[in-house]
């Protein structure tokens, strides 16, 4: 996903200084946004599982060893996901600032 968005951001970059703007951009540039804020949401709500289940194993420590291994494993996945998540939404933020600068240059 990262590259598919990052190679569409570099194609409307281009557009834009071609100058060869169109109705057509815009709709397309509306329809990949709202296609990237649904993959955004999708890996929010899962960023957020893996959170509460870290802490909750965090919380458990105490309680058994076995507790750690789930705690280390939950940390193991859940900062990749972090790090994935605001990638993709500063992504998609530039985005809408294109957007803008498109619908600006009317």
């Amino acid at each position: 996903m990262k590259k598919y968005i990052d190679d569409y951001i570099l194609m409307v970059e281009e557009k834009i200084k071609e100058k060869s703007v169109d109705q057509k951009l815009e709709e397309d540039m509306l329809i990949k946004i709202e296609f990237f804020n649904k993959e955004r949401i999708i890996h929010l709500l899962i960023t957020l599982f893996y959170a509460v289940f870290t802490i909750l194993f965090v919380c458990h420590i105490r309680d058994s060893v076995m507790y750690l291994i789930f705690a280390l494993f939950m940390v193991c996945f859940l900062i990749p996901y972090i790090i994935y998540y605001f990638k993709l939404e500063s992504r998609v933020q530039y985005l809408y600032k294109l957007y803008d600068k498109i619908k600006n240059s009317d």
